[in-house]
């Protein structure tokens, strides 16, 4: 069975059927067929929110976030584990700090990301990255 953490950059390439849509799509599929287990930090469910939020409004907002619920991706609240290994990522590889909780999670999760971001290089030997294009 696979195992995917679903970074913000994957979702709202699918939401908004941008270039990778269609890669994110099968995953989505293989998570509705019980091929694979799926799973997305809070920090980058907020992600999905405030980026959608700034280009639609609060509605398109509400409106996306409605949309991903529908799909079996469980998001994940960041503890203080969690939180701190994301931390210990930010100060030694200075990429976004959201992103550091996908990679926190799939380290925990046993998971590879889903994403497009090519921030993720950095973390190409702590984790499996499914490129998204």
């Amino acid at each position: 069975m696979k195992n995917y953490v679903f970074d913000s950059f994957a979702m709202i390439a699918f939401f908004e059927d941008e270039p990778g849509a269609e890669r994110v799509e099968v995953a989505l599929r293989q998570l509705f067929t019980k091929k694979a287990r799926g799973w997305m930090s809070v920090i980058n469910w907020g992600e999905v929110y405030y980026c959608t939020y700034s280009e639609q409004g609060p509605g398109g907002a509400d409106h996306v976030v409605s949309r991903l619920a529908e799909y079996p991706i469980e998001v994940v609240n960041a503890d203080q584990n969690m939180t701190q290994e994301a931390a210990i990522l930010k100060g030694k590889y200075k990429v976004a700090y959201a992103d550091c909780f996908a990679v926190a999670l799939a380290k925990a999760k046993k998971a590879e990301i889903l994403t497009g971001n090519p921030e993720f290089k950095k973390f190409k030997e702590q984790v499996k990255i499914n490129w998204i294009r």
